[in-house]
């Protein structure tokens, strides 16, 4: 298992890791549509601007080759957190086979690591409020909950909850 920075060949198995991690956990929330509607917005060609964009920064996690996980950081777009130096972890996700592989942490090492390289003080994120295990996860690295706020996905309201880590 290995953590490396993305490049842009990459962004085909960053895509089949959040499609496969997205709809293997939270698919059955939604009507066909609503979710067709927000995976149309999420694909390697929308992403490759914010791969340009050095505000940006992705790395993989791989196993024998194939990339089974994947984390994004950028801008702050969240409520309930202070501006300043803020980054947000936009994206975080695994395949279930590289669960418990011990594949999460050395991401989330990366996360801490690559916020405070880019002078951030703090890292902000959302998860959705039922999703009990990303929050267990997040709670072991000490980011603590600042509250709700609506995640549109197509037409459907979910209820995620701001989370913040102090660096």
């Amino acid at each position: 298992m290995i953590i490396r920075p993305a490049t842009a060949a990459d962004l085909p198995a960053i895509d089949h890791v959040f499609r496969t991690s997205f709809c293997a956990t939270f698919a059955h929330l939604y009507d066909p549509a609503d979710l067709d509607s927000f995976l149309a917005g999420l694909t390697p060609e929308a992403w490759a601007a914010e791969f340009a964009d050095p505000a940006y920064a992705f790395e993989v996690g791989e196993v024998e080759g194939e990339v089974v996980g994947y984390a994004k950081l950028g801008p702050n777009k969240l409520p309930h957190v202070a501006g300043g130096d803020v980054i947000e972890l936009k994206q975080f996700y695994l395949l279930k086979s590289a669960h418990g592989s011990g594949l999460a942490g050395r991401l989330m090492e990366w996360v801490m690591a690559e916020a405070r390289q880019r002078g951030a003080g703090r890292i902000a994120l959302s998860v959705f409020s039922e999703n009990w295990r990303a929050q267990a996860f997040y709670k072991r690295y000490g980011f603590v909950d600042r509250g709700p706020v609506t995640f549109m996905v197509g037409n459907h309201p979910d209820e995620d909850q701001v989370w913040e880590l102090v660096l």
